[in-house]
């Protein structure tokens, strides 16, 4: 069977229903897929050996003041929530087919009542305030009617949901104790690359399961995820370790465990951590207001690649190239373009498009910031009063499939109800496309609105205007809703 690669969040949950029955169910899951823990202060590092002479034993980190001095800070998170109607042939959610116990989780669900079946999901959180304030991961608890706290000491406590924020996975949670342990959090955001860390947790309801291993990655976006700059590891973590923390030597904690990347369900050397400092921001705002403001632009957004380099005349393959400005957004009234490409954002360099929505996003409405862009070659500073982002949407970049490839399309003018139905005034369609413009990956149906930012109007400027290009085109082209640049190569 053909796999896919999909990224999972690592809860894990079950259908409990009935009271004898049910009860079994309940306690079989979280006996074999329960969740996450982690740790709590510490004023010691981790030993780390130094590089040895040639011909010495090599050595390892040593993580075990870590795992001594945070453990009790971390905890179980257990939930019950509305799940979806049983029936015959529903997927259990997270349980992989493989669990020895999704056969008979799958039987018994298709023997319930037609109506909505309790789900008991399992996670994690830790302790970031001595007076109960815990962090975990946004999906654990988002759909729970009970929360249910579990210390490293068997104490239990009912926890309140304090604020959830889906977008970045992170949530607050409070129980009503005090005096607790709490973890020691990185406030540097030093994190570098190759540098070791650790995860505590109970993967597959193995509890206080110890993983080590390094940072691969930093500042990875993720399919659906616009301002969230995933630190990647090679860290074993699995389903139950949501929410959980992951350490650096110095026993801080640099992330929350959110995600993996997985052809089975399972780790394959692909894991995701929340950022702390986006986790604390959020923390922050939710305990202050209740929510999370973000700020806006109004643009859609894709990579500049070699070849959309060399077509707007640019120094160097970085930025974030503007393919679409919302009418009356800050972008708008700021003066943006199609074909600007945004290189530095306050003062910060963007390099590639997903670092834009992360920086757009922790702008507080209302502030001016100061956009350095280059248009047509040409370096200009532009400044737009960034607004607030009211739907599930930020500068987002765009699913562009930019291939590079004379223009070989077959193209009509935009009929009226097409013109007004699109929201446009001017290009043409295309009806087939054959030559460079299918090897760049233009597509029947594509809307040509320009060529290297110059408007195209009908057909015949669209011929006047290749004619006069040289050996490479940028088309802005509009697919469905979404608009991007196409570099054409014309040989």
């Amino acid at each position: 069977m053909k796999q896919t690669m999909i990224f999972r969040s690592l809860i894990v949950a079950g259908v409990i229903s009935g009271a004898t029955l049910g009860g079994y169910i309940a306690q079989n899951a979280t006996n074999s897929y329960p969740a996450v823990a982690a740790g709590a202060p510490t004023t010691q590092t981790a030993a780390v050996v130094a590089a040895p002479q040639p011909g010495a034993r090599v050595a390892v980190p040593d993580f075990t003041s870590i795992v001594e001095e945070n453990g009790a800070a971390v905890v179980n998170v257990s939930v019950v929530g509305k799940g979806e109607k049983g029936g015959p042939g529903v997927e259990m959610p997270g349980l992989d087919p493989s669990n020895p116990f999704y056969e008979f989780f799958r039987q018994f669900r298709g023997q319930m009542p037609q109506n909505q079946a309790p789900v008991q999901g399992l996670g994690s959180g830790f302790i970031v305030r001595a007076d109960g304030i815990i962090l975990t991961n946004a999906h654990v608890v988002s759909d729970a009617t009970t929360v249910t706290v579990k210390l490293t000491d068997k104490r239990e406590y009912k926890a309140k949901v304090l604020g959830i924020d889906k977008p970045s996975d992170v949530a607050v949670i409070k129980i009503e104790a005090t005096n607790l342990p709490v973890v020691k959090i990185d406030r540097n955001d030093d994190v570098k690359v190759g540098e070791w860390v650790l995860a505590i947790g109970s993967p597959y309801g193995f509890d206080n399961t110890v993983t080590s291993g390094i940072v691969s990655a930093k500042a990875r976006a993720l399919p659906g995820d616009t301002y969230v700059p995933f630190i990647q590891t090679d860290v074993a973590v699995n389903p139950g370790n949501s929410g959980g923390p992951l350490f650096n030597m110095k026993g801080e904690v640099i992330g929350i465990n959110s995600q993996i990347y997985s052809r089975s369900g399972g780790y394959q050397g692909l894991s995701f951590a929340v950022p702390i400092d986006v986790a604390l921001k959020v923390q922050d705002e939710l305990l202050q207001h209740g929510r999370v403001t973000r700020g806006r632009l109004g643009v859609g957004i894709q990579d500049v690649n070699q070849a959309l380099a060399e077509s707007f005349n640019l120094q160097k393959t970085a930025g974030a190239l503007v393919t679409s400005v919302e009418k009356d957004s800050p972008a708008a009234k700021a003066g943006l373009e199609p074909g600007d490409v945004i290189v530095r954002y306050n003062g910060k360099d963007v390099n590639t498009s997903a670092q834009l929505p992360v920086l757009v996003s922790n702008t507080k409405p209302g502030e001016v910031a100061k956009l350095d862009v280059v248009r047509k070659g040409d370096s200009k500073r532009i400044d737009v009063t960034v607004g607030e982002l009211k739907p599930e949407k930020v500068a987002a970049a765009a699913d562009s499939k930019v291939e590079q490839g004379r223009l070989g399309v077959a193209v009509r003018p935009l009929s009226p109800q097409e013109r007004q139905q699109a929201g446009i005034a001017n290009g043409v369609v295309v009806e087939n496309a054959t030559g460079a413009a299918a090897t760049a990956g233009i597509q029947p149906g594509d809307v040509i609105l320009s060529v290297n930012n110059t408007p195209v109007k009908d057909v015949e400027q669209l011929k006047q205007l290749v004619s006069k290009a040289g050996k490479r085109v940028a088309l802005l082209v509009q697919r469905e809703d979404a608009k991007m640049y196409v570099p054409v190569d014309l040989g």
